[in-house]
């Protein structure tokens, strides 16, 4: 299944998504919400995954973004007994739409609601990340294992998604950053960050907006690699959360000291 499903979304990367980056006419580009776009590639790579991932599996489901922007009923599916599948078309389509990089199409797959396989294929480079609970992670077929030590904040890169913060939390970062070697707004791209943190190009990531498609696949993918996925409060993230903000990191250790330092004193 790993394989087959990997084989489906570079076929679907080849003929919806990749032709036409670069090549998209502005009547191809909208607005759902100020500041988030969706694409024709976004719309027409989804209903091609929703086809070949439902033929794969008969009787599943799809949870996929568009869709949801459609009808937001879709995303209670999302605790549906069986299987059900989790996809984003085209994440980071805000850096597609403006012809640049990174971007990626990101697939889960949920069994009585649990994940159960993860896949992440960074388009442009051809790069699949995967896992499988369980069973571990791997880049293009290469086990991937997280960091297991703690190098101290100063040492530490480390993204936050700033856009959805509220006021409090923006201020409290907005003070703390210092402490580390350096952070950065990231590369509105989950489907770039969490095989970042996992291949320790940056220590961790911190999102405010948690939406299933942004963060099932890649959460899987760091956890099967020995990496922590927590909300800010410490509680483990569940596909069917609705609670903001998640804070990922290749350790526990690595977690609780850029929690520490964003946040320091600061109850969630």
């Amino acid at each position: 299944m790993l394989e087959r499903v990997s084989d489906l979304i570079r076929e679907v990367a080849a003929t919806e998504v990749r032709p036409r980056f670069r090549h998209l006419d502005p009547s191809d580009v909208h607005a759902k919400a100020p500041g988030d776009l969706v694409t024709v590639a976004d719309q027409e790579a989804e209903k091609a995954l929703t086809r070949g991932l439902t033929a794969l599996l008969p009787g599943s489901t799809v949870v996929g973004e568009e869709a949801v922007a459609a009808d937001p009923g879709v995303l209670s599916r999302v605790s549906d007994s069986g299987a059900v599948w989790i996809v984003d078309p085209v994440d980071g389509t805000n850096n597609f739409a403006a012809g640049k990089t990174p971007f990626a199409i990101m697939v889960a797959l949920l069994r009585d609601g649990e994940p159960a396989a993860s896949w992440i294929l960074d388009v442009i480079d051809d790069r699949m990340t995967m896992a499988e609970a369980g069973s571990g992670a791997s880049i293009d077929g290469v086990r991937l294992k997280t960091r297991t030590d703690d190098p101290g904040a100063r040492s530490m890169t480390g993204v936050v998604a700033r856009k959805y913060l509220t006021a409090e939390l923006r201020s409290l970062v907005d003070a703390n950053a210092h402490a580390f070697g350096r952070v950065t707004a990231g590369h509105h791209c989950a489907g770039y960050e969490y095989p970042a943190v996992a291949l320790d190009e940056q220590q961790f990531a911190l999102f405010w907006r948690v939406l299933p498609w942004d963060h099932v696949p890649g959460s899987l993918i760091l956890r099967e690699a020995g990496g922590t996925v927590l909300h800010l409060d410490g509680s483990a993230y569940h596909p069917a959360d609705s609670e903001r903000g998640l804070l990922v990191a290749p350790n526990d250790d690595v977690w609780h000291t850029a929690r520490a330092t964003l946040f320091p004193g600061h109850t969630f």
